[in-house]
């Protein structure tokens, strides 16, 4: 698996990274609370480990931004403040599970493990399929037929939105909420220029275009 360890303490990181990789993981490490979720949102991973009291932007909040903007990827937090009110602020944020330090790495690697297998088996490594249009939420990879799709992170949040709501009008509001999570502002057009740039992407080389503009309403997206 790739996972991101978000962990400000040089020795801690370089421990944990030789233990992950020795345990057949690629790890990539983030020494700030902005970079590791810089990376999280921009990157593929299979998990997360983030250390809870970061520099520039600490765990709860990163973990809580990225479940804002839809980053559904296994989160363990570590943190030497392990009372039980700590831990319910952890879950809360959007944690998958919470190891108060100091603990053991077996510990840890175990609960890697354990959550990401659950993760797959509630179904959340899922592929949603419209026509000859696919899009592997887990890996973010979109294909038409059998041409792979490169997609901006916001981007593949509109493609979310409009293909689990196929053959419905989606509303710009919806897919402002969906990618940028903010209130709609009716005079702006920054939907509709993601829109526009998704749509000939997904078009590209094809016949038949599957994103049609619903005036006054949104878009819909149809096989």
């Amino acid at each position: 698996m790739r996972l991101l360890l978000v962990e400000d303490d040089d020795r801690s990181a370089a421990y944990l990274k030789r233990g992950l990789s020795e345990s057949g993981h690629v790890v990539d490490i983030a020494a700030d609370g902005e970079l590791g979720l810089a990376l999280a949102m921009e990157l593929i991973y299979d998990g997360l480990v983030v250390d809870r009291l970061l520099p520039k932007l600490d765990g709860i909040e990163l973990v809580k931004r990225l479940r804002d903007m839809k980053v559904n990827v296994p989160v363990i937090m570590v943190s030497a403040l392990g009372s039980s009110m700590d831990r319910v602020e952890g879950l809360r944020a959007g944690c998958d599970d919470y190891l108060p330090k100091p603990f053991f790495f077996s510990e840890l690697l175990a609960r890697i493990e354990a959550i990401t297998k659950h993760f797959i088996a509630d179904g959340h490594e899922n592929t949603l399929v419209v026509g000859d249009l696919s899009l592997d939420i887990r890996r973010r990879i979109a294909r038409r037929k059998d041409r792979v799709i490169d997609l901006q992170f916001r981007e593949f949040l509109l493609l979310q939105a409009l293909m689990r709501n196929a053959g419905s009008i989606v509303t710009r509001s919806m897919l402002l909420e969906a990618a940028w999570d903010y209130a709609f502002d009716p005079r702006g057009n920054i939907v509709d220029m993601h829109v526009h740039r998704l749509r000939k992407k997904i078009d590209a080389g094809e016949a038949t275009s599957m994103i049609a503009t619903v005036q006054g309403a949104g878009y819909i997206i149809k096989p």
